[in-house]
């Protein structure tokens, strides 16, 4: 039997986590949600890792829950797993939120339910042009998890969340680009070379301050002007003298590439 999640070895200071399920899309099922939870605790504490790019098996992203075990617990009058999947999911999507590290989601193919809201936890979205979203759970009789009401309402807004959830539409890639759910849509073709090139890119960033970024954007969805430049100016003070500061700011003045990441010489 296949591990239900891939890590792949860090190159360049990204970790690659494949949800590997193909032959059901990828849908959540044995410990995969146990699985992604440990490996994103792991990376948020392994210095080595700077990104962190999460993609799925085969020509799907995830098609969420599995809906037919899900029956088999409706059949067992059975809740009780229901309520731990749902505890699982949410250490996933805080760990993500909260963790310091940028995460991108991979969106190779389709994207639905609780995948759907996997990836809208992620710091960046890129698309396949084969993605395929969907807030499926109303054809089940449910509701959005996975943080799936703040997390699509954060994005679109408070009506196109209502009607996509309410719907359960299906949407593609462009149209998902269009409503602000993903950053970038790329051919199928290039998609993971692309992915890769974006995510080396981040990983070479200077880590203390795409941490302070990711978290001032947190800040300014919840705040208000004066208490984000109260915090800017504090944040920018302390980062101000770090190590990879003094790197850009000494290869502005030489005309050379920064290199993030280096120890002090000052």
């Amino acid at each position: 039997m296949s591990e239900p999640l891939l890590q792949q070895v860090l190159e360049a200071g990204v970790l690659t986590l494949t949800l590997n399920r193909p032959e059901v899309m990828n849908a959540f099922g044995g410990t995969m949600r146990e699985d992604l939870r440990d490996a994103l605790a792991a990376a948020e504490s392994n210095p080595q890792v700077r990104c962190i790019v999460i993609t799925g098996a085969g020509k799907a992203f995830c098609a969420g829950g599995d809906v037919a075990s899900m029956a088999r617990l409706q059949e067992a009058d059975d809740t009780s797993e229901i309520g731990h999947r749902m505890a699982v999911a949410a250490e996933v999507i805080t760990l993500i939120r909260r963790m310091a590290k940028p995460v991108i989601a991979a969106v190779n193919g389709a994207a639905a339910g609780a995948g759907m809201n996997l990836a809208l936890a992620c710091d960046w979205r890129y698309a396949a042009r084969s993605a395929r979203f969907a807030e499926s759970f109303i054809k089940i009789g449910l509701i959005p998890d996975w943080g799936g009401h703040f997390l699509l309402t954060e994005l679109v807004g408070p009506a196109r969340a209502m009607e996509l959830i309410m719907t359960g539409e299906r949407i593609d890639a462009e149209t998902a680009l269009r409503f602000g759910i993903v950053n970038e849509v790329f051919d199928d073709d290039h998609f993971t070379s692309v992915v890769k090139t974006r995510a080396e890119a981040l990983a070479a960033a200077p880590a203390e301050a795409v941490a302070a970024i990711k978290q001032g954007v947190r800040r300014a969805l919840s705040g208000n002007l004066t208490d984000t430049l109260a915090w800017e100016s504090t944040t920018q003070r302390t980062l101000f003298l770090n190590t990879d500061a003094r790197e850009g700011m000494r290869a502005f003045v030489e005309k050379r590439p920064a290199r993030f990441g280096q120890s002090d010489p000052h």
